[in-house]
């Protein structure tokens, strides 16, 4: 088992912990986001991913997802607990939705020579990712999709000549004319 390289002692659950996607639809208010993060982390959480924009500017309201990994109880209890925060209007557990849409975009800088750049493409070509820039000795590909997608297409790339890699967390949005 590896040892925490974390400076911050934090007491973890044996459990199994699985991963949780929460989208949260708050008022855009200031100090919102640093209540969300403080709520998960004081818990002794990691966020994974967070992604945040004002969604409806007419009422002022925003959307914040957050990926984090936790045991089923723990999860539930953070919902919980995010429900109850006052610029919170609704707690949305993406996994839990059987309509929901997930997406990421990620930037990722492949540098090598001949028989690797050939590859890197035809790989790219497979994971439908585009080059948004191409020098002699290096590309950048943009891939959208799913976080296993994006997961694939880097763990594909390292021995290509990964260099360096961009994402933007995940988004999400429920299927159909309702609204979030």
């Amino acid at each position: 088992m590896a040892v925490s390289q974390s400076v911050y002692p934090v007491a973890r659950d044996e459990s199994v912990a699985a991963e949780a996607i929460l989208s949260l639809i708050v008022d855009n208010e200031p100090s919102v986001l640093a209540r969300v993060v403080s709520l998960i982390s004081a818990r002794g959480y990691n966020i994974e991913s967070l992604t945040v924009a004002e969604t409806d500017v007419a009422k002022h309201r925003s959307r914040i997802t957050i990926v984090t990994h936790g045991t089923a109880m723990k999860i539930e209890q953070i919902k919980a607990q995010l429900a109850r925060l006052v610029p919170v209007r609704r707690v949305i557990d993406v996994l839990q939705e059987k309509d929901a849409l997930q997406r990421e975009l990620a930037l990722i800088k492949v540098a090598g020579k001949e028989e690797q750049r050939v590859e890197a493409m035809r790989l790219a070509e497979n994971f439908r990712a585009r080059a948004i820039d191409t020098t002699h000795s290096s590309f950048v590909f943009e891939v959208t999709g799913a976080r296993d997608k994006i997961n694939a297409f880097i763990d594909l790339m390292q021995p290509l000549g990964l260099v360096e890699v961009a994402r933007t967390g995940v988004l999400s949005i429920g299927r159909g004319s309702e609204k979030d």
